[in-house]
């Protein structure tokens, strides 16, 4: 509806509210429809079965290996859509495995990973980049116990059936996340990682 102003006709308030409320209503279906369809569009779930996280630290000088298992969480890729990525992964860290029952025991304890309460590693990104050579860089928050510390490694990415395969390493400092103190065992270790995802 319209009305005359002096010798001009212009649209009712009313008009013009219901024009606003429908001209927003667009743009808000436009924004989530493109949210969709780019977070269905690289969902992948990481499996444990077929994926595997290594790790390999020095005692009294000489290499020790472990690995840790219960791998869970979700992850969204596309390597032409970098913007888009995010990783929020997570293993279970009762599963540490040094294939010595006995010192696996003591690494569940309290003075190290305190599986008890703190029973899961967990891994989040905060950006990832194109990098060297076809690889790509990912910047992300590592929680072990109650530390967080962020770290940034270089990992590739390769088609596997109907998922991905991403393959990457990293070292870390055991004692920035309180874990074990003063030993015969370094405090830097390397983590080597490789994961299989399918599409969810």
């Amino acid at each position: 509806m319209y009305r005359f102003i002096g010798f001009l006709l212009v649209p009712r308030r009313n008009d013009i509210t219901v024009r606003f409320i429908l001209l927003m209503k667009k743009i808000i279906l436009f924004i989530l429809t493109v949210l969709i369809s780019g977070s269905v569009f690289a969902q992948y779930k990481p499996l444990d079965q077929g994926s595997s996280l290594n790790f390999t630290i020095k005692n009294f000088g000489i290499e020790a290996t472990g690995k840790f298992t219960g791998l869970q969480g979700d992850i969204a890729f596309d390597s032409e859509n970098l913007a888009t990525a995010n990783f929020d992964v997570s293993i279970d860290a009762g599963t540490v495995n040094t294939d010595n029952s006995l010192r696996d025991s003591h690494l569940r304890g309290e003075s190290y990973f305190d599986v008890k309460n703190y029973p899961r590693i967990h891994f989040v990104s905060t950006k990832v980049t194109g990098g060297k050579n076809g690889a790509f860089v990912i910047t992300g928050k590592l929680t072990i116990k109650k530390q967080t510390q962020v770290i940034s490694f270089p990992f590739t990415e390769t088609s596997s059936d109907d998922g991905l395969l991403f393959k990457g390493s990293f070292s870390i400092n055991r004692k920035d996340y309180e874990v074990g103190g003063t030993s015969t065992v370094s405090n830097n270790l390397i983590v080597s990682l490789n994961i299989l995802a399918k599409k969810s």
